[in-house]
Parts: structure tokens; sequence; C-alpha cells
């Protein structure tokens, strides 16, 4: 059964001195996406987002980068969905996971928002029943010291196994749409879990 995907929202914030700290893996994913089918972004000034339509396993998706900074992504997300008549379950969100190593990318479908503020804005605008592409970053060991963690550049082994991590999941995505989230999230846990062991 397929899952239906209409919008693949990619979480960071905007501003050139942001663009390779970790809180912006999300932005990370949609623009390798993007490139791997050969195309590119627009600002839309409507959505106050960069928006940019690709084809996966014959179906149209929107992929989306809010440019509201990552507190307020929830308004340009939740104004795509309602300009194309989208729900939230058609959403994919992705965002960068502190509470997964680097090199490690999970699917998932609903839950809270632990913590992310990206997350937590979405939720507020769109309730919480979407799917989300976690990618991990690791975690500093310490809460206090979080958002100083994701707000830097992380080292190049951590940025290297992010990379990695998004180019896998660039890959499943034509599984995702065609098969759904199951068959998705087989096929990407499996290879991500024998790549730790």
């Amino acid at each position: 059964m397929s899952t239906q995907v209409s919008i693949i929202a990619g979480l960071g914030n905007p501003e050139e001195r942001y663009a390779r700290t970790l809180h912006n893996a999300g932005f990370w994913f949609v623009d390798e996406l993007a490139r791997s089918l050969g195309e590119s972004f627009r600002i839309e000034k409507r959505f106050d987002a960069e928006v940019c339509k690709i084809r996966i396993a014959g179906e149209e998706i929107w992929l989306v980068k809010p440019q509201s900074y990552m507190n307020l992504s929830g308004g340009p997300v939740r104004g795509m969905l309602d300009y194309y008549r989208l729900q939230a379950t058609e959403l994919l969100v992705a965002h960068d996971e502190i509470d997964l190593p680097p090199g490690t990318v999970r699917l998932k479908k609903g839950g809270g928002h632990g913590g992310h503020n990206g997350l937590r804005d979405i939720i507020r605008h769109c309730g919480a029943d979407f799917m989300r592409l976690r990618l991990g970053v690791g975690h500093p060991g310490d809460k206090s010291q979080v958002t100083n963690y994701v707000l830097k550049r992380a080292s190049a082994d951590i940025e290297q196994a992010i990379t990695e991590n998004i180019e896998q999941a660039v890959t499943i995505m034509p599984l995702l749409v065609e098969f759904g989230m199951n068959a998705a999230m087989k096929k990407l846990h499996t290879k991500t879990d024998k790549e730790n062991t």
C-alpha cells in the first residue's frame, strides 16, 4: 500500500551562518533530494519559504524549507498545506535528532516534539499526525549544552556520518512513496542498524 507523501519539509534556519550547523540537517536532506533529481529551490514569499516541486515514483511532491527560523517553522508549512489543500498526514518532516547518534536515521509517524522547537511549532499549527525523518546528530552529553551544540558546525566525522545518512534516506524515498512507511522503515532501519554493528 502506498503512503501519500505530498510535501516534505526540511527544518533549519535561514542565513549563511547557520548553513552547516547541525540544526540544519533537515535543510541538508531536502537540498540533496532536490539536487539528486536535478531540481532547485526558489523563494515563495507567500509562504515565507523556499520551495521546489519534484517527482518521485510518478508522484508530484513539494519540498519546502521554511525561512521563518526554526522556532516558527509551523506557519510556512501550514500555509502550504492549506494552499494546496493537503492533509498533515501527507507531510514528511526531516529534522535533526539529538536522541539518535550520528550515522543513524529513522522514519516514524506521529509522536511528540522531544524538545525540538521546529517540531513543536509544526505540531502547534498542524497537529502531530505527520511523518518524521529523524537524522541523528548525537547529543553533547549535557542538556544545558544542546542549543550550543546544534547551532555550531559539526566535526568532520559527524558531518560525514550525517551526509551518508542523508544519502541513504534519499535512496528510500521512492520506496516510501510507492510502497509505504513499513517498507521504507524496514529497508532504512535494517540498513543503518547493520552498518552500526
